[in-house]
């Protein structure tokens, strides 16, 4: 079972510290969440930045709104990360679900899962060092990774797990493991069905606050401002994990049904937190 350690949005300064203690700890995966209209950092830029302060743990959007952005810029960019970390980019994608992101990036909020299917297909072939189209030739550099770095799908509806068996190489899952199975059988199930070789992978997320009152309230506050649109901020703040036993637990649970790493997301903004869930594990 892998570990990985989700970064906090609040101060992007702090990264770096937060990225450096990973790296030198048992963790494998630095993960940054993407908004738009937000107070956050562009999570491609960030990482690319972190990668370049670390030497072996690998980078994760999670989940970056792909169809928020212009596809063969995305291509080029994702290409060069992962070309210059030797392969470290993880790309987690989903389609987002905030209608002011939509607006600012003149996006319709109504076509975004197409928009996330058609961008599959351009970056595959772009990734694969083939034309982006009649009378436009290749867009490098080529990825270190053939075919593209991995790519992760978040979401929950059937028209999203299916994605991940006709476009990616595993499931990003934010649900805790109480409910979570299901949305592994049927990623699985879907996989099969497609004729996919092996198993995908399943990395599955939970948030966690480990430290003093001060931090885990500051961490709670910081979740229900992200997730204050959805109407259900209360009841995933209050699911918070702030213990040692909550943590461990959770982590076995996935285990048990078969994740390939979990991520620790964190809210609050102490880079000790990166030590203390260190000595948890």
């Amino acid at each position: 079972m892998h570990i990985g350690i989700g970064l906090p949005i609040g101060d992007p300064t702090a990264l770096l510290d937060w990225a450096r203690r990973a790296d030198a700890g048992p963790f494998s995966t630095l993960g940054l969440l993407d908004r738009f209209v937000y107070d956050n950092p562009e999570p491609l830029v960030a990482l690319a930045v972190l990668a370049g302060a670390t030497s072996r743990i690998r980078v994760q959007t999670e989940v970056l709104l792909a169809p928020l952005r212009d596809t063969a810029l995305l291509a080029k960019q994702a290409a060069t990360v992962d070309r210059m970390t030797g392969g470290r980019l993880v790309l987690g994608l989903g389609i987002g679900g905030r209608h002011d992101d939509h607006r600012a990036t003149g996006v319709d909020i109504r076509t975004r899962g197409r928009r996330l299917d058609e961008q599959m297909r351009v970056l595959r072939r772009l990734w694969a060092g083939e034309p982006y189209g009649e009378g436009v030739g290749p867009i490098g550099p080529l990825p270190a990774r053939p075919g593209g770095p991995e790519v992760l799908f978040g979401g929950f509806k059937p028209v999203a797990l299916e994605r991940v068996a006709r476009w990616g190489d595993g499931f990003l899952a934010a649900a805790p493991p109480s409910w979570a199975g299901g949305l592994f059988d049927a990623v699985r199930h879907f996989w099969h069905e497609y004729g996919r070789e092996g198993e995908p992978r399943i990395v599955a997320q939970i948030n966690v606050a480990l430290g003093p009152e001060a931090l885990i309230d500051e961490a709670r506050a910081a979740m229900h401002d992200y997730y204050a649109f959805t109407g259900t901020a209360d009841r995933m703040a209050a699911g918070m994990l702030t213990t040692p036993v909550e943590i461990r637990d959770a982590i076995t649970g996935f285990a048990d049904l078969g994740a390939d790493e979990v991520m620790l997301y964190c809210y609050g903004l102490d880079p000790a937190q990166v030590d203390r869930l260190a000595d948890v594990l």
